[in-house]
């Protein structure tokens, strides 16, 4: 009996010691961030109930002067209904062509391509010269809407009545109007950008530069229908790690309404304080990442005095610090010795009971001879 509870105690700790010689433990260190004259991934996932694609835009700036407007590199957008199902809106996608460069394509969600080459003007006659009705030099042709608000903007001219623009009746601007507060948007993708501090933002409204300034074209929309409520769906800088928590993802916001007292649009502040972290996985490979912790604030638009963008501003951080992770599980050597002391040690304890027991019961059997017994 000793000697079969003796084997399958043994059995029961080699295969916990294996189980913790198979577990793989992470360690972690700080030191000072030294890298240098790397980019950072930014990684957006969100999802906006209330604004259309059309009307919604990324622009990503930072302190070096970088800026980049209406991002749509390798950023895609989705049409979405109230249920959150894509709806007939297209899908951008970045195509490397076999010189290396890269290429737009529009797809529907029926799978079929759309043609991007010019598709605002490629119906018109070559020799079409829309008017830029008094905006610009003499000569100048304004053939889409686009060019007509940059003509307007030039000029120092307010952009007033679409509706009566031919170029932005055609191209539907003036629908884009009517869209305010009507469908939404799942806009996700990465952009690459200098590891500095900077920031992203979700705006409505044509971005622009205007006196070393940035400004937003909302001139013909009514600002408080701008419903800026959204979900981030995942917001992370570099690649993921194993255990890695991101403190926004799954985060909810939602704008309240005039009826509940509060303002009906506003602008979203997330501040961001990234932690560069490397990670040594068991295997050698080296996975250069960050965390970051955040903090928000919701401030709702001064219609009155006619401040305040609506939308959702994010304005990252980089802390002079750096966490490094290291995998690591116990050496073969070193499970080897524990399985050897398990042996040795199970049976020590197993002769020491078995001594006792053996013992015990002679001394019961010479007095059971003896009659002593009882």
């Amino acid at each position: 009996m000793i000697s079969i509870v003796s084997a399958v105690f043994i059995v029961f700790l080699i295969i916990s010691e294996f189980s913790l010689y198979r577990t793989v433990e992470s360690v972690d260190k700080l030191s000072v961030d030294v890298s240098t004259g790397e980019k950072l991934q930014i990684n957006v996932d969100f999802t906006f109930p209330h604004m259309p694609c059309s009307l919604l835009s990324l622009d990503v700036m930072d302190v070096s002067g970088e800026q980049h407007l209406d991002v749509d590199h390798n950023v895609f957008k989705k049409n979405i209904d109230s249920e959150g199902k894509q709806i007939g809106a297209i899908e951008k996608h970045e195509l490397h062509d076999k010189n290396g460069g890269t290429k737009q394509e529009l797809v529907d969600k029926d799978g079929k391509v759309v043609d991007l080459t010019n598709a605002t003007t490629k119906h018109l006659d070559k020799e079409y010269c829309g008017s830029c009705y008094g905006a610009g030099p003499k000569g100048t042709c304004c053939n889409t809407c686009d060019a007509v608000r940059n003509a307007y903007r030039g000029a120092g001219w307010a952009f007033t009545d679409p509706g009566g623009i031919e170029q932005c009746i055609r191209e539907g601007f003036v629908e884009q109007i009517k869209q305010v507060g009507q469908g939404g948007c799942h806009m996700y993708g990465h952009v690459e950008v200098n590891k500095v501090a900077g920031n992203f933002h979700f705006a409505p409204g044509k971005s622009f530069q205007q006196s070393h300034m940035h400004v937003h074209d909302l001139m013909n929309f009514d600002v408080s229908k701008f419903n800026v409520s959204h979900t981030v769906n995942q917001l992370s800088f570099g690649p993921r790690y194993p255990g890695m928590k991101n403190p926004l993802d799954g985060k909810i916001q939602t704008v309240g309404t005039e009826a509940d007292g509060m303002p009906s649009s506003g602008m979203f502040q997330y501040f961001v304080k990234i932690v560069p972290t490397t990670y040594n996985k068991v295997n050698s490979e080296v996975l250069a990442t960050n965390q970051y912790s955040v903090t928000y604030h919701y401030r709702g638009l001064d219609q009155a005095a006619g401040r305040g963008l609506p939308g959702v501003f994010v304005f990252y951080d980089l802390s002079p610090i750096m966490c490094t992770f290291t995998e690591s599980h116990p050496s073969l050597t070193t499970f080897l010795t524990s399985v050897c002391a398990i042996v040795g040690g199970v049976f020590t304890v197993a002769g020491i009971v078995d001594k006792m027991v053996y013992r015990g019961t002679e001394v019961i059997r010479k007095k059971m001879e003896l009659g002593k017994l009882g």
